[in-house]
């Protein structure tokens, strides 16, 4: 009775070590859900980091150096075109300026004295009282009383300029940076960092970068850099807390340098800021839609890749066939975009790939249409709700 419980154990064991070392190539037939490849438009967003500014972000230095005797506006504060924001001390300038007058009223009497003593002279030399030489040097005094007038005149006007400089004026509409100066600060022209600055943010521009080779894919698609401009899609603005800024944009300019260092080149995209709400020095990032017009889209979950190659299963004569396809990855992971490999028409498996070998049998789960629609654009709906 041993001997025949050890010649059972040993078939046993020899029965379940051939059914290890076979593994089945196929599983058994069984219903998957499977999707009918056709063509559809996809709006696919790409996202680049940013950088807003104003459309004029203007700094303000001072032309004359003094000590600030007066701050005229408050930091935030929305200014009018020739508005004063500083006032410097005055005293020395106005000084300057009453000397100069003071100097072009006594070049004037010069002149007026000069020109008596060359007009005499001239009687003098026309009844052959005086030499031509005398008659000369009085009209050369005269000349040089003139110019002396001049001088001063020009004197007058620098002087009156660097009083008007002494207050500080809004060179543009905007909206006031910070104030690093107050009342009794020394400033000059030479000063390292401005008085304040001046943004108008009526409109604002928002500087981002993207790679040459995709500004070269914008290129193919539209024809030409001036094309892209003309025909690109608008654009939205992602705010650094993540909210989307509720007025979109239009790009309006592309660079035409590629910067070396970085291989990207940088593009500008304008937007209303009516609300005053983006503020000039913030962050976001822009989103950019792509439009692919009569491709191919899959679900990510019915592929699988093997040696960074992508592949699904295609149901053919009722067996699943693994077949090499190529894709352009969507932002949003759930999608591909199939360049090649597939065409419409064919059926492949849309559920269960992972674990599919090749030359399963397919059974096609039947579902009701409205079920099969939302299964075919699974991804459309999930981007829809997360916008």
């Amino acid at each position: 009775m041993k001997r025949n419980f050890v010649k059972t154990a040993l078939a046993v064991c020899s029965l379940a070590v051939v059914s290890c070392g076979q593994a089945p190539t196929v599983m058994g037939p069984g219903e998957y859900a499977v999707l009918t490849v056709s063509k559809t438009d996809r709006e696919v967003p790409s996202n680049y980091s940013a950088t807003i500014r104003g459309r004029q972000d203007i700094d303000i230095y001072p032309q004359v150096a003094g000590t600030i005797s007066q701050v005229c506006v408050t930091e935030g504060e929305q200014v009018s075109k020739g508005q004063p924001l500083f006032i410097i001390d005055q005293v020395p300038y106005k000084a300057a300026l009453q000397t100069a007058e003071a100097n072009v009223a006594a070049a004037k009497a010069g002149v007026a004295t000069a020109q008596l003593t060359y007009d005499s002279k001239k009687e003098l030399f026309a009844k052959q009282v005086i030499s031509q030489f005398d008659l000369s040097t009085s009209k050369n005094q005269l000349l040089t009383a003139k110019a002396q007038l001049a001088q001063a005149e020009a004197q007058r006007v620098n002087a009156a300029n660097n009083l008007s400089y002494t207050v500080v004026k809004a060179p543009a509409d905007g909206v006031v940076g910070t104030l690093p100066f107050r009342v009794g600060a020394l400033v000059s022209s030479a000063i390292p960092q401005p008085l304040t600055t001046v943004s108008d943010n009526s409109d604002m521009y928002v500087y981002f970068s993207m790679t040459e080779n995709q500004l070269l894919s914008l290129a193919r698609t539209y024809g030409s850099i001036a094309n892209t401009l003309k025909n690109m899609p608008d654009v939205q603005l992602r705010l650094n807390d993540g909210s989307v800024y509720d007025k979109s944009g239009r790009i309006e300019s592309i660079s035409g340098v590629i910067d070396r260092s970085t291989g990207t080149v940088s593009l500008r995209a304008v937007f209303e800021n009516q609300g005053g709400l983006l503020h000039s020095g913030g962050s976001g990032s822009i989103i950019l839609p792509s439009v692919h017009k009569d491709c191919i889209v899959v679900p990510q979950l019915a592929t699988f890749e093997l040696q960074d190659k992508v592949y699904v299963y295609k149901v053919i004569d009722g067996v699943a066939t693994s077949q090499l396809i190529e894709v352009e990855k969507i932002s949003d992971g759930k999608e591909y975009i199939v360049r090649s490999g597939l065409v419409p028409g064919d059926v492949i498996v849309m559920e269960g790939v992972g674990l599919m070998r090749e030359g399963t049998p397919i059974i096609a789960k039947k579902l009701p249409a409205v079920e099969q629609t939302a299964a075919s654009e699974s991804v459309e709906s999930e981007t829809a709700k997360e916008e």
